[in-house]
């Protein structure tokens, strides 16, 4: 009897092995998705991240870069990532740090939270410049070949929800949370007000020749909001951090 008591015990004990296995390949899976992502954002490569996303018809997808909307249709969030165009001149890194990844007990699911800080760059003709403030371009002491120079340091927080379809994991929620930028040649401090007025102009990236392209028009108001830095407030996480859960069902939805 002590014989089939220890291997069932030890088939229990392999059985838990493999689930824990399994569960940590998961975890490096859904963070090479997030890394790819980000070096094909990095170099303008879109239409390569659209494989990344979650397929057609898929229920629940959304995707929200800023305060303004929410993009809760497969094509809409297709959108942002068509026709990005990859300017001579301009340079995007963004470097994702600190990863916190929870894959569900059930292994369907999983939740992602990142730091990002990295610089966006590029150059601007005269005539694209009215679009965006002034003051998110470089003095005009700094131009190059005539064109006016923008450089911003960039912060952010990415938090993603990942499905997992066919075997692989998919992005299924995204919200890019930004916590502030600032132009090189200014602190973070003293230009966050000004950014204020700019982030609500829903600004989605500077494309040819330094022309301002803004986001589409989303599908729905955004109800949650990323805390954008400000001198007079105290800072505060935007949304929870995953945490350990069995099912999507007992979790948050980013």
């Amino acid at each position: 009897m002590g014989s089939v008591d220890s291997i069932a015990a030890l088939e229990a004990r392999v059985v838990a092995a493999e689930k824990l296995a399994q569960r940590a390949y998961d975890r490096g899976a859904v963070e090479n998705v997030f890394s790819k992502y980000m070096h094909l954002h990095n170099v303008f490569q879109d239409e390569q991240i659209k494989a990344l996303w979650v397929k057609r018809g898929t229920p629940g997808i959304h995707a929200q870069y800023t305060n303004v909307g929410v993009y809760t249709d497969y094509d809409s969030v297709m959108a942002y990532h068509s026709d990005r165009p990859s300017p001579p001149g301009k340079l995007i890194l963004h470097e994702t740090t600190t990863p916190l990844i929870e894959v569900a007990g059930d292994g369907e699911t999983a939740k992602g939270f990142w730091l990002m800080a990295g610089v966006e760059s590029g150059l601007s003709d005269r005539g694209n410049v009215g679009a965006m403030p002034e003051f998110l371009y470089e003095p005009e002491d700094k131009n190059v070949d005539e064109k006016r120079v923008w450089t911003h340091w960039d912060w952010c927080h990415y938090a993603l929800d990942f499905l997992k379809q066919d075997g692989k994991w998919k992005i299924w929620h995204f919200r890019c949370l930004e916590v502030t930028r600032a132009p090189f040649s200014e602190n973070w401090i003293t230009f966050a007000k000004k950014n204020q007025v700019a982030f609500d102009k829903d600004l989605a990236y500077f494309g040819k020749d330094g022309k301002a392209v803004f986001m589409p028009t989303p599908d729905a108001k955004a109800d949650k909001k990323a805390d954008v830095y400000a001198p007079d407030r105290a800072r505060q996480l935007d949304v929870p951090l995953p945490s350990a859960y069995e099912t999507f069902s007992d979790t948050h939805e980013y």
